[in-house]
């Protein structure tokens, strides 16, 4: 996912560090000894802030990864991420979903449909994750399109 971070770095700029970094971050609350709520974008993203002392905008960003907000509303936790870290700029946090909707759990390149797909069929229709993408899909392919727009400008 990293690779992909890094691949955007003619539309991100100067921002292109940050975004590779929490590309290499994103999923760091699925780690067992950082689980408090069971919400890996908040859990990763309250161990960088309050332990390792990271960067409020790489915070922010691994806290609102990938429509975060729409599967912390599934899980009765939409107040606690938005109080505690505010949304990035959407560039950034847009580079940083599309990377994530670009990569599958191998790190093999894939299609936002294809990844999309892989998701729903690892978490069955009653669980809260499958929820959660099927509401952000149309969000989470939108932003996937925006990025490339992006790219094919910055050529």
């Amino acid at each position: 996912m990293a690779d992909q971070a890094a691949a955007l770095s003619t539309v991100l700029g100067a921002d292109s560090e940050l975004v590779v970094a929490s590309a290499w971050l994103h999923d760091i609350g699925y780690s067992p000894s950082l689980v408090s709520t069971g919400f890996h974008p908040l859990d990763g993203a309250r161990y960088l802030r309050d332990v390792e002392r990271a960067d409020e905008l790489l915070c922010s960003l691994v806290a609102h990864h990938t429509g975060a907000l729409v599967e912390a509303d599934e899980r009765g936790l939409r107040d606690e991420l938005a109080g505690e870290f505010a949304l990035p700029p959407e560039p950034l946090l847009d580079a940083l979903t599309y990377s994530d909707l670009t990569t599958g759990p191998d790190g093999s390149r894939l299609t936002v449909e294809e990844r999309l797909s892989e998701i729903l069929d690892r978490y069955g229709p009653d669980d809260l994750v499958h929820r959660a993408i099927t509401r952000s899909s149309p969000a989470l392919r939108g932003t996937v399109r925006t990025v490339e727009k992006r790219r094919a400008n910055a050529r």
